[in-house]
């Protein structure tokens, strides 16, 4: 893997609070673009969120909106052709901060990886392996898991990258397994920042609690414990801009 010539993000919180009480929720659109000296096009991002949980990404590729639960487009809608003019813009200010700083290329951060399954573990019982990789800068990564020391490819899915405030990112992959106690798994993460790829081990013996961190373990868990508060923070978005629209249109002249 070959390191980026730049990097642009842009982040920008959009909501904060609900009326009559502290500022707790917080609404944001994140968007970031990179490239190569070789090439003009590279990867790039376009996701909504509240409080750190995805409500949506779009698609650069396909060109559409993909709901991080199905339950979300029930009370909101966003076109997807303002993300991708967001993006091209993204593109072309990239171009001129590379000239600007001489191509300077962007920091590499290694990631910091853990293994952990999403319920207890039961022999012969179906769950779920999550590989965190946490930390890591620029958002280029790639997780492989490994079964008995062969590749698995079916049953691994896996989330976009999720900002922090420190301008550093994490990944979630997901693999379904029926865990049995000679079966011996693995996560290989490589990355800009690492020298070789970083293997994490995970076996039935190696059992232990999810990681005690909030924010892990709601995206661990897929977001099943914050489902009804970014719904509710998605409700009170849309009411909040109905009611600026409606006292809009009551302030203009006749």
């Amino acid at each position: 893997m070959g390191g980026l010539a730049g990097s642009l993000w842009l982040l920008l919180p959009l909501l904060g609070g609900r009326l009559g009480v502290p500022a707790m929720d917080v609404t944001s659109q994140m968007a970031f673009v990179q490239r190569s000296l070789s090439s003009a096009k590279g990867p790039g991002e376009y996701m909504y969120e509240i409080n750190g949980d995805e409500v949506f990404h779009v698609d650069l590729e396909q060109k559409k909106t993909v709901w991080r639960l199905p339950q979300f487009p029930e009370y909101s809608s966003f076109e997807a052709e303002g993300a991708l003019t967001n993006i091209a813009v993204l593109r072309q200010n990239l171009n001129i901060l590379m000239q600007r700083t001489n191509n300077t290329p962007a920091q590499n951060v290694p990631p910091k990886v853990t293994v952990y399954p999403e319920k207890p573990v039961a022999l012969g019982e179906p769950n779920v392996l999550i590989c965190l990789a946490n930390e890591f800068s620029p958002p280029v990564i790639s997780l492989t898991w490994l079964k008995n020391g062969q590749q698995v490819k079916d049953s691994v899915q896996e989330t976009d990258f999720y900002p922090s405030t420190d301008y550093s990112f994490r990944k979630f992959s997901y693999l379904t397994f029926v865990p049995e106690a000679e079966d011996i798994y693995y996560c290989r993460v490589e990355h800009w920042g690492l020298a070789q790829p970083l293997t994490k081990e995970w076996n039935a013996d190696m059992d232990k609690p999810l990681p005690e961190t909030a924010e892990n373990v709601v995206f661990g868990l897929g977001l099943v414990v914050g489902i009804m508060g970014i719904i509710m923070g998605i409700v009170f978005t849309i009411k909040s801009r109905q009611m600026n629209e409606a006292n809009l249109r009551r302030r203009r002249p006749m």
